[in-house]
């Protein structure tokens, strides 16, 4: 998530989030995007995108999708370099 994301909803708010759209989708049998949007109307997110982003990371952090937790991805960025060079010097 974007730091403008989690400064602007608290995380309480989006773990609620998250567990609506499991909720509505089970008791409805709809789809995804539909409880979604009805989950970001109803705790009054600017969008269904910002919920479905949510959702996507929260399947990330559980192990259901495959993906790098965002809390990680800084310091991945950061190493990358350093292990590129490590790996040019042991090649020669």
């Amino acid at each position: 998530m974007s730091s403008r994301t989690s400064k602007r909803y608290p995380v309480e708010l989006r773990e609620r989030a998250v567990r609506m759209v499991a909720e509505i989708r089970e008791e409805d049998k709809g789809s995804e995007w539909a409880a979604m949007t009805r989950v970001a109307e109803l705790l009054g997110v600017g969008t269904p995108e910002t919920v479905r982003k949510w959702v996507r990371q929260s399947e990330v952090y559980a192990g259901a999708r495959p993906g790098m937790p965002s809390a990680d991805s800084p310091a991945v960025k950061r190493l990358m370099p350093e292990n590129a060079d490590r790996k040019r010097s042991t090649a020669i």
